[in-house]
C-alpha cells in the first residue's frame, strides 16, 4: 500500500504542475509572420489573437485577397508555435509520470 500512496501523491503533483503549467502558457505570447515579417499576429497561449500588424505598403485594395491569405499564414504561423510551447509545458509538468501512463490514457497535450 505505500507504492500506492506514494503513487497518488506523485499524481496529484502532476495535477497541480499541469495546473500551474496551464495559467504559465495563457500567459505567454507568440509572434507569428508572413511575407519575411510585413505581416504578424501575436497570439497568447490559448491561441487568441492578441495584436495584428500590418506593414502600410499592403493595404491596397487591389491587393485584399493577397492580405487576407498571408494574414491567414501568419495565425497558422503563430497558432504552430502555441502548440509547440504547449506541449514542451505539459511534458515538463507530467515529469516522470506521463511516460507511465497506461495505453489508452493519455496526457492532453
Amino acid at each position: 500500500m505505500k507504492d500506492l500512496s506514494g503513487l497518488m501523491k506523485q499524481a496529484k503533483e502532476m495535477q497541480e504542475n499541469m495546473a500551474a503549467a496551464q495559467e504559465k502558457l495563457a500567459e505567454l505570447e507568440v509572434v507569428g509572420e508572413a511575407a519575411g515579417g510585413m505581416v504578424t499576429v501575436t497570439l497568447n497561449g490559448k491561441g487568441e489573437a492578441k495584436h495584428l500588424k500590418i506593414e502600410p505598403t499592403f493595404l491596397v485594395p487591389s491587393e485584399a485577397e493577397v492580405l487576407e491569405d498571408l494574414i491567414v499564414a501568419a495565425l497558422n504561423d503563430a497558432r504552430r508555435k502555441v502548440d509547440v510551447l504547449a506541449r514542451e509545458q505539459m511534458a515538463a509538468a507530467a515529469g516522470p509520470l506521463g511516460s507511465m501512463m497506461p495505453p489508452g490514457m493519455k496526457l492532453p497535450f
